[in-house]
C-alpha cells in the first residue's frame, strides 16, 4: 500500500501505554503513530482527518512537555455532538491516538486501564475539543479554522464533476492530487500557524469547575 510521500513528512505522535506494556503486546509501552495510521483507519485523507490528527499531536505535546503522553490517560471533551458534521470522524481519529473512549469503551482490567467514559459531549465548551490529563488535571482547548485553508477553484470544480458524474481517470487522478496538495499545506506549512490551529491552556479555574473527580491515570477513582 503506498500512500503520498509527504505523509512521512508529517511529525509522528510517540506515547507510553501502560495497559500495553503489562499484556506484553509494545516494549515498554511504547506506540508510534503517525498520519499514514490514522488515513488507514477512516479510510481517507482530508483536512478533516488532518485537523483531528494535528490538533491532538499539538495538544498533547502541550500536556505533556517533558514526557511522553500516556495514552489511556487523558479525556477529551467534544463541544459538538458526535452526529454532528464530522465530529464522528473527529472523535475516531482522538480515541485512536489517546485512547480515550466514549461510554462503549473498554471497562478496564481488574479495576484499572478503563477506557470507557473519556470520551464525552459539553456544549459549553469554548473551543471545539479540550483535552485533560487525568493524573494532573491540566488541560488545554484546541480548535482548527479551516476557512483559511479554501480548496482551490479547480478542485472544487472537478469534486462538483464528481458527483453529478464518473470521472475519466486524467480528471480523476487530477483530482486526487489537488485534494491531498491541500492536505499537504494544511499540515506542513499552516501546522504551526495559530490562526488556523488553535492550543492553549485552561486556567486552572475553569478547570476545577468543568471537571467531574479526577481519575488516576491508570483509569482508577
Amino acid at each position: 500500500m503506498r500512500l503520498p510521500d509527504f505523509f512521512d513528512r508529517v511529525p509522528k505522535l510517540m506515547l507510553r501505554d501502560p495497559m500495553a506494556e503489562l499484556l506484553g503486546c509494545a516494549e515498554g509501552g511504547i506506540f508510534e503513530y503517525g498520519y499514514g495510521d490514522v488515513v488507514r483507519l477512516t479510510g481517507h485523507s482530508c483536512p478533516t482527518v488532518a485537523t483531528a490528527y494535528w490538533l491532538t499531536v499539538r495538544a498533547l505535546r502541550m500536556l505533556y512537555p517533558d514526557e511522553l503522553p500516556m495514552r489511556g490517560g487523558i479525556e477529551v471533551q467534544f463541544r459538538d455532538s458526535a452526529r454532528a458534521g464530522d465530529v464522528g470522524v473527529i472523535a475516531t481519529v482522538v480515541q485512536m491516538l489517546t485512547g480515550a473512549a466514549g461510554s462503549s469503551g473498554f471497562k478496564g482490567l481488574g479495576g484499572r486501564f478503563a477506557r470507557a467514559g473519556l470520551l464525552r459531549m459539553v456544549p459549553e465548551l469554548p473551543l471545539s475539543l479540550r483535552y485533560r490529563r487525568l493524573d494532573t488535571g491540566v488541560a488545554v482547548d484546541a480548535a482548527a479554522d479551516l476557512s483559511l485553508v479554501p480548496a482551490s477553484p479547480a478542485l472544487l470544480r472537478l469534486t462538483e464533476r464528481s458527483a453529478r458524474q464518473n470521472l475519466d481517470p486524467e480528471a480523476m487522478t487530477e483530482l486526487g492530487r489537488l485534494w491531498q496538495e491541500r492536505v499537504r499545506h494544511l499540515l506542513l506549512e499552516l501546522g504551526d500557524d495559530p490562526a488556523v490551529f488553535t492550543v492553549r491552556p485552561v486556567p486552572r479555574t475553569v478547570r476545577a469547575s468543568s471537571f467531574g473527580p479526577q481519575r488516576t491515570a491508570n483509569g482508577g477513582r
